[in-house]
């Protein structure tokens, strides 16, 4: 589980690295770095999601 714990640190920090950025470039969610920084977070969301399956598959 502490893997899990870990992934939902990461999006946390993640998500909250994207607001900052969606702010700095004035609500432009087309802007390279915003689009970028979305799919790392949409990355992370997508690994917790395939890691927590498996765990409740083993149960």
């Amino acid at each position: 589980m502490a893997e899990l714990e870990d992934l939902l640190k990461d999006i946390e920090k993640l998500r909250n690295n994207l607001q900052i950025l969606i702010e700095k470039k004035q609500g432009n969610l087309i802007d390279n770095e915003v689009v970028a920084a979305s799919k790392i977070l949409n990355a992370t969301l997508n690994q917790y999601n395939k890691l927590l399956q498996q765990k409740l598959d083993e149960h």
